[in-house]
């Protein structure tokens, strides 16, 4: 005998695979929670509730957990507040960069986002100093609106692919680790 069983190992992975879906989990009752709490508890009126039921589905959340997760944000049961904030800020090269956040710690939040736009070389700014530069940055049911040509072509020449298209969200991926010159 080597000492190991076969429970232990079984042990470790099924507590991996607990990790990463209690991850999953809590992102999609966090987007539950914000949706149930701006647009009300009835999917059927609440499109962006629905997406987020959806998505919850898709992650195999139980039905309890998602139905909990919609009384929490109508107020039914007692939880933590999550409320959405918008930054606003200037990344390398001048990039308008608009972030919109989830969070239960507004105090909290501030001072991380701000270090990570110092982190790649931008700057965080006050509320409106970028939002003028887009027709109009954010929809109603939380779609960005396609920006324009010198902040794409500023994202190619970094590394970043954006991807809009209509009625979707805009997507930046990273092609390679960009290194910013001074």
């Amino acid at each position: 005998m080597s000492g190991h069983s076969h429970w232990a190992g079984i042990k470790h992975k099924k507590a991996a695979n607990d990790a990463k879906r209690g991850k999953v989990w809590s992102k999609v009752a966090r987007m539950i929670i914000v949706a149930a709490k701006n647009g009300g508890g009835d999917p059927s009126a609440n499109l962006s509730l629905r997406y987020a039921i959806d998505k919850a589905k898709a992650a195999n959340m139980p039905k309890d957990t998602i139905e909990k997760a919609i009384k929490k944000g109508t107020g039914d049961i007692e939880g933590v507040s999550f409320e959405e904030i918008l930054y606003e800020g200037y990344g390398p090269s001048g990039v308008a960069i608009m972030v919109e956040v989830l969070t239960d710690n507004r105090n909290r939040t501030g001072p991380e986002i701000k270090r990570i736009f110092e982190k790649h070389g931008g700057s965080l700014g006050t509320s409106g100093c970028v939002n003028w530069m887009f027709s109009q940055p954010l929809t109603r049911n939380g779609f960005w609106k396609s920006p324009s040509a010198p902040v794409r072509t500023t994202c190619r020449r970094w590394g970043m692919f954006m991807k809009s298209h209509a009625r979707r969200p805009l997507t930046m991926n990273l092609k390679k680790p960009c290194r910013i010159r001074k």
